[in-house]
């Protein structure tokens, strides 16, 4: 049985990541899969990417990862994008925006927000429609594997919230939805870090054991909002209300 940590959303919050790390490591997990938003909110961008080019297997793009890379107006936006080089930019800008992979018979899609855009937001409370788009082959993922199959489990972070719900459309019953919630900036109310592991028979085609694990690990949160006041963050007052409640503010 083959295990993997799928992480998310770090957004410059190196302690919150190498807690999480600390953990993957002591289940003996080694393969880690990171779903975006490696930058933004915290206050070590350059440091969170270099780590997980040093961590992650597969990395695949999040909205702040594209956007930061564009033009910048606002002062958090400036701010993040200043600290990072040339190097990290570019790595940012080249991140896919999928990963497939087939566990146990189960053909598992990963994406930062959705299967249309990096922009487009799925909530927990979405309506079911737009939870069943998730499970389509767009331009932006092509097909299964590159095939013409479509998934039936799939993965996704961007909105901080861990949850996991199954779905049915007509004949596609048992359709699996999951949100691993966010290592560096979680919103339910447990300023912990989240992350999820996969468990299953990598690469077989015929039904096997299988699992998705949710995993909460807490963390040194005042250590991360002294390196923010160090640093001199923007917005700085959010920054401390959402480490310390798991809150968006």
């Amino acid at each position: 049985m083959e295990r993997i940590a799928v992480i998310s959303d770090i957004h410059g919050n190196l302690p919150a990541l190498e807690a999480a790390a600390e953990d993957i490591r002591s289940r003996g997990i080694r393969r880690i899969f990171c779903l975006g938003d490696l930058v933004g909110k915290g206050p070590q961008p350059a440091e969170a990417v270099d780590r997980i080019r040093e961590l992650c297997e597969r990395v695949v793009q999040g909205n702040w990862d594209h956007g930061i890379g564009t033009p910048q107006v606002k002062e958090a936006g400036v701010w993040q994008q200043e600290r990072l080089g040339s190097e990290q930019l570019r790595y940012l800008g080249s991140l896919p925006f999928s990963a497939d992979l087939l566990l146990s018979g189960r053909r598992i899609r990963l994406v930062h927000a959705s299967a249309e855009s990096v922009y487009t937001r799925v909530y927990r409370k979405s309506e079911k429609k737009e939870k069943l788009a998730m499970f389509e082959n767009t331009e932006a993922t092509g097909g299964f594997l590159g095939g013409e199959e479509a998934p039936d489990v799939v993965g996704y972070g961007d909105i901080h919230v861990p949850y996991l719900q199954t779905l049915k459309s007509g004949r596609r019953k048992g359709l699996l939805l999951f949100n691993t919630g966010a290592v560096g900036a979680p919103y339910d109310g447990l300023p912990q870090a989240s992350y999820v592991i996969l468990e299953g028979i990598e690469g077989s085609e015929a039904p096997g054991p299988f699992s998705v694990q949710m995993v909460r690990v807490p963390y040194d949160i005042e250590r991360v909002v002294a390196i923010a006041e160090r640093v001199k963050l923007p917005q700085l007052e959010r920054f401390q209300y959402e480490m310390r409640t798991g809150l968006e503010q």
